[in-house]
């Protein structure tokens, strides 16, 4: 299970292969990507169930490939090619094959959600109000449309193989001037807005033009303003969660640098 994204960039591959292709393909480089990769960091051997799957999706794995290719060498959309990431790369144990898309696996982690609450405080306790990101006014507003009901909801779900949304069956409760909120809130803040096509994208929920520029100052001031390399890079090594936020967090900076909507589903 994961939540899934998209900087949504026309170019050549989507006009040739069509979003819902493009998402599957890029599921399955994912995977396998996974799969050699905790295989090499394990010092095994490739599982007979593993070496079933790559051959039995050779094909979709060379067609990814072929995408990711032009990504890499053709297309402004690629995460890859954004200067300034950070290259934590055999660390973040992140596999995502084609630069534009990304997901965010699921459960989010409790430790990951533990440091996420931590650092909103931080910000609530010690920054003055007129220095807070924008999202920090929302959020204590009294009229927030992010009253954390459908975190509330995804928390509630087991499914029938026992997987979860969060490892956290319950929010962490903030204080003092963020005392009515709880990390349920934050998380429907991250769920962004329903898609205003409707969903004729192939996306489900978005994050607008508009509200991109306030997302990204919003993340960073969570994830990675005045933590160290040091402090990050622990970050990244210990927290598979905080790896894919961080990611997410540049995709929506190459969206406003792009002036295209991030697609969420």
């Amino acid at each position: 299970m994961s939540l899934e994204y998209a900087i949504e960039y026309p170019c050549e591959m989507r006009r040739q292969y069509g979003e819902s292709t493009i998402r599957a393909l890029a599921r399955t480089g994912s995977l396998i990507s996974r799969m050699v990769n905790e295989t090499i960091e394990e010092s095994r051997l490739p599982s007979a169930e593993s070496i079933q799957f790559t051959t039995r999706f050779a094909d979709d794995l060379e067609k990814a490939e072929q995408v990711a290719s032009f990504c890499r060498t053709h297309c402004p959309a690629n995460l890859g090619q954004e200067p300034g990431s950070e290259d934590f790369s055999s660390t973040t144990r992140i596999a995502e094959p084609i630069g534009c898309l990304g997901r965010i696996r699921y459960p989010i982690e409790a430790r990951f959600e533990r440091f996420l609450a931590d650092r909103i405080q931080l910000l609530y306790d010690t920054v003055a109000p007129e220095q807070w990101p924008r999202l920090l006014h929302l959020l204590t507003d009294s009229e927030s449309p992010f009253d954390g009901e459908g975190t509330k909801e995804l928390r509630r779900v087991t499914t029938a193989e026992g997987l979860r949304f969060f490892e956290q069956r319950l929010p962490i409760s903030l204080a003092r001037k963020a005392a009515r909120l709880t990390t349920d809130n934050l998380f429907d803040l991250l769920a962004g807005f329903s898609a205003s096509d409707g969903g004729a994208a192939g996306y489900q929920r978005e994050l607008p033009l508009m509200a991109l520029s306030d997302y990204a100052e919003f993340l960073e001031s969570l994830l990675i303003n005045d933590l160290t390399e040091d402090e990050r890079r622990r970050l990244h090594t210990q927290n598979v969660s905080y790896s894919q936020y961080v990611r997410f967090t540049q995709a929506i900076r190459l969206a406003e640098k792009l002036g295209v909507r991030l697609l969420m589903d």
